[in-house]
């Protein structure tokens, strides 16, 4: 079984929906939906913010 993003780990945690979170980040949920496969790197931008939405680190969310 393959471990869980970060990105989805927390928003499960925090109980809130993909459309929950994709509109309180103002991005498509198939842009979430990518973030939580691993496969979209976002700006810079993008990433503080999904850091800030789930009071985590960015470091957290986004390593290799």
């Amino acid at each position: 079984m393959t471990p869980l993003h970060p990105i989805k780990t927390l928003r499960l945690e925090q109980d809130l929906t993909q459309a929950e979170l994709a509109g309180r980040l103002g991005i498509s949920l198939r842009t979430l939906r990518a973030l939580e496969n691993g496969r979209y790197d976002p700006s810079v931008t993008l990433a503080c913010r999904v850091a800030r939405h789930l009071q985590a680190p960015v470091e957290t969310l986004f390593h290799r």
